[in-house]
């Protein structure tokens, strides 16, 4: 199966009352296997986070059990709001613009599908738009954001 992206919002009231909020709840978003590719182009680096946009994907705290790639990761609506700020003005148009195979490749992001044709166009950017969408309404809603990869 691989490595897997999800994402869900959750409300101050499920991130208080949950002693487990990786087991309990459906996905809001589903990056599939993008997530590593957004991540890169998003932050220049395949594991370290920046400020705003680039916690988006592995930023966050640990919490709960290894579900296969880690704990999942707990984003307080604070640090979602910020990332929210930093996706705002960043549409897929301008992400297109950061993407070059090469790099991602020479950089071992996963998947290492990055020389296929319309990689971008047909995965990372409709990807990134689900991801983006996610984070604009979770902010707007102030929620906090639980991420997993599995």
């Amino acid at each position: 199966m691989g490595m897997i992206f999800t994402g869900r919002r959750l409300t101050p009231g499920q991130v208080r009352d949950t002693a487990d909020p990786v087991v309990t709840g459906e996905a809001d978003v589903d990056l599939d296997k993008a997530w590593h590719g957004i991540h890169f182009l998003l932050t220049g680096n395949a594991w370290e986070t920046t400020p705003g946009a680039g916690e988006a994907i592995l930023g966050g705290e640990p919490v709960g059990e290894d579900t296969g790639y880690g704990p999942a990761r707990l984003l307080p609506a604070e640090s979602v709001a910020a990332v929210a700020a930093g996706l705002r003005d960043l549409d897929a148009a301008a992400l297109r613009a950061r993407y070059d195979a090469a790099a991602l490749e020479d950089a071992e992001i996963y998947p290492g599908i990055w020389d296929e044709e319309d990689v971008f166009e047909t995965y990372l950017g409709p990807n990134f738009d689900k991801l983006r969408a996610f984070y604009l309404t979770a902010a707007a809603e102030k929620q906090a954001v639980l991420l997993n990869i599995f």
